[in-house]
């Protein structure tokens, strides 16, 4: 049986796995049993990202660490009876469970004849405290303490997308002409050259650079999407009870320890009683200290 005082342990940080070793899941919820407050269940997160729970019981289960160890595989646990979580379990919904796991009822071995009719409650809901007396003459005071653990919830979803912009892009371009222009060389002496007084043309083909304009489609970044763990302080603000202890001396004398005449006129001052009231005065006394 798995100690009570690891609850918070199991549910900040535990898992579970099967005695061959193969991991089952994360742990979810710790149930405890609202009479004696020993642990009675776990719910395992199986699935993709962990988006079912599965209950199973601590019976037969050990710890190592933050390691819950079951005698059963995952395919096993993950076919379980689902209930819903964060919430009691009832008799009926527990005795499912346990015919499912082969151990019996409500919490006993197959052998047992007795049943256990006590609900069970997830380990954040702390058993009443209770003030017992022991037979030595002491009280034992009891207090709530607070345990506090994190399970992992979905909190939203992220897209990747892409979309289309339009810009202006400007870009300078040399370009380049020809133009005309006039050569003039005078004609040598001794050059012979024909000289006939008339008309007469040449052409010159002229060229320019135009612009072109062409727009090509690369590949220029891979963008994915990642997550990054962010830690925050967050505070948990929650009521909690303790017992105290005082003392009560209607109808004893503190200074001596006798008891005082009653309101029916009756003294019980006889020396017997006187001193057993001074004892137990003189042990709450030393008690308060």
């Amino acid at each position: 049986m798995i100690p009570a005082d690891q609850a918070a342990t199991i549910m900040s940080q535990g898992e579970v796995a099967s005695t061959s070793g193969d991991t089952i899941g994360k742990v979810g919820q710790v149930y405890v049993d609202n009479a004696d407050g020993h642990l009675t269940w776990v719910t395992v997160k199986t699935g993709w990202f962990g988006a079912n729970e599965s209950f199973v019981p601590l019976d037969n289960a050990t710890l190592n660490g933050s390691t819950v160890t079951v005698p059963y595989d995952k395919d096993k646990v993950k076919n379980a009876p689902h209930h819903a979580v964060d919430a009691e379990l009832s008799v009926d919904e527990e005795n499912e469970l346990y015919s499912y796991y082969g151990i019996g009822t409500a919490g006993q071995t197959a052998t047992t004849t007795t049943t256990d009719t006590t609900d069970r409650t997830a380990a954040d809901v702390t058993p009443e405290p209770r003030t017992t007396r022991d037979d030595d003459g002491y009280i034992t005071r009891s207090e709530e303490q607070l345990h506090v653990g994190t399970r992992r919830v979905e909190a939203g979803r992220a897209r990747l997308k892409k979309y289309v912009v339009t810009e202006q892009q400007t870009v300078t371009v040399p370009v380049s002409h020809e133009e005309v222009t006039l050569v003039r060389e005078p004609v040598a002496a001794g050059d012979i050259r024909d000289a006939v007084i008339g008309e007469d043309a040449i052409e010159v083909t002229l060229t320019e650079d135009r612009v072109v304009v062409d727009k090509e489609a690369v590949a220029v970044e891979r963008v994915s999407l990642g997550t990054e763990v962010v830690t925050e302080q967050q505070q948990v603000t929650e009521t909690v009870r303790k017992e105290q202890v005082e003392l009560d001396t209607t109808g004893v004398d503190t200074t001596t320890g006798h008891i005082t005449t009653g309101a029916n006129g009756r003294n019980d001052d006889d020396a017997s009683l006187g001193d057993k009231a001074k004892g137990l005065v003189d042990k709450a006394k030393d008690a308060l200290k």
